[in-house]
């Protein structure tokens, strides 16, 4: 055994060993099951940092086995406790993490951590090092654990905050895991998920005011507002969602969920967000502002709560993607048809259900998928009703859109209405073929990302603005 093998390492876990802080992912878990702790809270704290770690893990627990941890770290940290090596979890989290990361490790022959009574921090956890083991190595990564790193015979430094990037010369080894935050911060925002807003265009361009410079300025300052507030609600929902994103084959490379985006920096993002979102409304009617309101009341409560909810969460979802037509309309004073609101209610309904029919499938191809750890309101067994439901209201969406071809805005706005009939057996083919893909288990979540990505998409679309044209 080396030297520094024959002397105990002491890891901490927050931001070391686990790549996010595990008491802000307890507290948005805690706030997503019981909001009504959020009043509890400042209590919490003001008695003391150790006090909130104990009441939050007494109502919240983290599942182990999917935390973010360095796996650099935790290589090396096999290969030591392979070759003999003792290793002690030591961290300032409640003990009732540390406990449970250190079951599902089985690395650590012993735990230092927060109680009731003690937060584990600063000096009291060299304190507590020191009184077990008058030498030992010590893997840290803020400016917290300077005075333990100061004391070790051994320093490692795993993912150092900018502060802690002074020791990474006095240390003996490094590990670091992190990715670029710009870019893990336009990840959560979901930039590519604005497509969805270009909805809020279709009033203007169904009213033919192509040439009409305010109308198209309106529409851009509708569209930048409602994709701020969109991303400002995506953030939220990957912060609420944490916990069972990382259950999630996928999602769990989500930034927050990954570890690779710290959850604080996401709670501060969300109101800039929000102001920048709000801030736009200043430049559009107040009538879009009253439905950009309408839509992140929703949003938020579909995020809390509504998205556990069967039924419930679909509609909600087709019903917030109608919302961008209604806020375009508002935006730029446009009137729209109530068919085609009702054929987008249908299409989009059809489209949320082919999101939850794609969930079960892939649960059903994986039967050790933990179901309610995703916390979600369906189970493998709805799958058949998916299929029906979401076939029907997609076929149902086509047939109100042939109502709205009858209509006599149409017959105002075309010279060759007839021309536009052609979306109709575009629209079937589109719908049923994604619905074959999904039943295959070929569709990944979201249709709208898939369509993006799908060049028979843009071969329909191609035809269709063709005939549009055409018929203008």
């Amino acid at each position: 055994m080396s030297g520094s093998q024959s002397i105990p390492l002491c890891v901490d876990l927050d931001g070391t060993l686990v790549k996010l802080d595990t008491l802000h992912q307890a507290l948005f878990l805690l706030l997503r099951r019981e909001p009504a702790c959020i009043f509890k809270i400042p209590g919490w704290i003001a008695k003391g940092k150790s006090h909130l770690k104990e009441q939050v893990m007494q109502r919240v627990s983290l599942d182990a086995s999917t935390l973010p941890y360095n796996t650099k770290l935790l290589g090396y940290l096999r290969k030591e406790h392979a070759a003999g090596r003792t290793l002690v979890l030591a961290t300032a989290s409640n003990y009732r993490t540390a406990d449970a990361v250190a079951e599902h490790l089985g690395i650590f022959s012993a735990t230092l951590a927060s109680n009731a009574e003690v937060n584990l921090r600063h000096g009291a956890k060299l304190a507590a090092i020191q009184s077990r083991f008058p030498k030992f190595g010590y893997a840290g990564n803020d400016k917290a654990d300077f005075p333990i790193w100061d004391a070790a015979e051994q320093v490692i430094v795993a993912n150092p905050s900018p502060a802690a990037k002074a020791y990474i010369k006095k240390a003996d080894h490094i590990f670091i895991e992190k990715r670029p935050v710009l870019k893990m911060m336009l990840k959560a925002m979901r930039c590519h998920q604005w497509l969805k807003n270009i909805l809020i265009f279709s009033p203007m361009l169904l009213a033919h005011r192509f040439s009409d410079v305010s109308a198209v300025v309106q529409s851009t300052l509708a569209f930048f507002a409602f994709s701020f507030a969109a991303s400002s609600i995506y953030v939220l929902n990957d912060l609420f969602d944490l916990s069972a994103d990382q259950h999630h084959p996928r999602k769990c490379k989500r930034p927050f969920a990954a570890g690779d985006l710290a959850i604080m920096r996401g709670a501060a993002l969300i109101p800039v967000l929000a102001f920048l979102s709000f801030g736009l409304c200043f430049f559009l009617p107040p009538l879009f502002l009253y439905t950009l309101l309408s839509y992140y009341l929703i949003t938020t409560l579909y995020s809390w709560r509504i998205k556990q909810l069967a039924v419930a969460d679909v509609l909600t979802l087709a019903v917030l993607y109608s919302m961008r037509i209604v806020a375009g309309s508002a935006a730029t004073g446009t009137p729209v048809s109530a068919w085609f609101i009702e054929f987008a209610i249908f299409l989009f309904l059809s489209l949320a259900l082919v999101k939850r029919l794609s969930e079960l499938k892939e649960m059903e191809e994986t039967p050790d998928a933990d179901s309610a750890r995703r916390e979600r309101g369906y189970k493998v067994g709805d799958l058949p009703l998916l299929l029906g439901f979401g076939t029907a209201s997609g076929y149902i969406s086509v047939f109100v859109f042939t109502m709205y071809l009858n209509s006599d805005r149409v017959s105002q706005l075309y010279t060759t209405p007839a021309l536009l009939w052609v979306f109709c057996p575009l629209l079937l083919y589109w719908i049923t073929r994604i619905w074959h893909l999904a039943w295959r288990g070929k569709m990944h979540d979201d249709p709208l990302a898939f369509a993006a990505k799908d060049p028979q998409t843009y071969i329909i679309g191609l035809i269709g603005l063709t005939a549009l044209f055409y018929a203008i």
